[in-house]
């Protein structure tokens, strides 16, 4: 039997694969009007992941963890315990009312990047330049609700699905290679892991549907979703350039704010009271912007003696600037996934 015999059905197969998706896009507002997505009392039941996809729950997971330690050795992770303590309860507290299938483990990032981002599995960082540049809990919420409802709706490997089915449909001879040709190409998509993050417009309002939803259900102001988006909209056109790439690459703009506003309206019964703000983040957020400045001063030049204020304001020279220790194991054992 020749090669071409061989691959014809599994041709005919990413071709319906690939219609399929093609019509998730088109459809997807169709959808909606019937779908149990808009039952926000159904979050928790709700299979919002559905769709061509050859990643299992488990292999998404292992792949995502493999990212999130690529990320680890490539970046700074805050490890100061209650600034660390508080962004993961913020997040599990969001996971616990989404629709999420995954446990997740939470860790902040040492970065003046506003932004945050979800790996596929349930990996999630948040940067620290997101959390100084929110002016509330709400805020900070609203962004992380976002990413989470990312992997709620498996973006990541349902993406990554999507791009192997057109390679594979535009590169016929892979298959002269058999089975293990294409377990090799397949691996080679690993390498760039933030390809995992550069969702399509639909999946990003998607994301934006469920978040806001997520963030009603956490009990938080859902209108605070917009507003940090419109914040980040004012200082890019005020210093273009300040907001992180992966927003740019898809901008909240004014149509999608107005839509996500729509959603708010028609979707989110109106509650007598929300979470807008709490004095623990304003605590947290003091703290984070003592610990970046301290570690700012120290990063300068690490062979000059700094001097330490004293009560009485003087100054006393020291060698040191006391910084929470790093050489603590972390424990390794993932949180479990709980439901009210």
């Amino acid at each position: 039997m020749t090669w071409t015999k061989r691959c014809l059905p599994l041709a005919l197969a990413l071709l319906v694969a690939s219609a399929t998706f093609a019509k998730d896009d088109d459809s997807q507002n169709k959808q909606r009007s019937k779908s149990p997505k808009k039952d926000v009392e159904a979050i928790g039941e709700r299979d919002v992941g559905k769709g061509v996809n050859f990643y299992s729950i488990e292999k998404e997971i292992a792949m995502g963890k493999r990212m999130a330690q690529d990320v680890e050795r490539h970046s700074k992770i805050v490890d100061d315990p209650v600034i660390a303590e508080y962004v993961n309860r913020v997040g599990q507290n969001l996971v616990r009312n989404s629709d999420a299938k995954v446990p997740f483990t939470i860790k902040l990032i040492d970065s003046a990047d506003v932004n945050a981002f979800a790996l596929p599995g349930g990996f999630f960082f948040v940067n620290s330049g997101l959390m100084l540049r929110a002016e509330s809990e709400s805020e900070l919420a609203g962004v992380m609700a976002h990413e989470i409802a990312h992997v709620a709706a498996r973006h990541g490997t349902r993406q990554a699905t999507k791009g192997q089915l057109v390679q594979i449909a535009s590169i016929p001879l892979l298959f002269i290679g058999g089975w293990t040709g294409y377990g090799i190409y397949q691996a080679s998509s690993f390498l760039i892991p933030m390809t995992f993050l550069k969702f399509s417009r639909g999946m990003e309002s998607e994301a934006d549907f469920l978040g806001v939803q997520y963030l009603y259900k956490a009990g938080y102001d859902p209108t605070s979703f917009i507003d940090f988006f419109e914040k980040m909209l004012a200082d890019e056109k005020r210093r273009p350039g300040t907001m992180s790439k992966l927003f740019r690459s898809h901008p909240p703009h004014g149509s999608r704010i107005r839509k996500t506003q729509k959603n708010i309206d028609q979707l989110l019964p109106s509650k007598s009271e929300y979470v807008v703000n709490t004095s623990e983040f304003l605590q947290v957020k003091a703290r984070l912007e003592q610990l970046v400045l301290r570690r700012k001063e120290t990063s300068d030049d690490p062979n000059k003696p700094r001097l330490r204020r004293t009560s009485s304001g003087g100054t006393i020279p020291t060698d040191d600037i006391d910084v929470e220790s790093t050489d603590e194991e972390e424990d390794d054992e993932r949180p479990t996934l709980k439901r009210r």
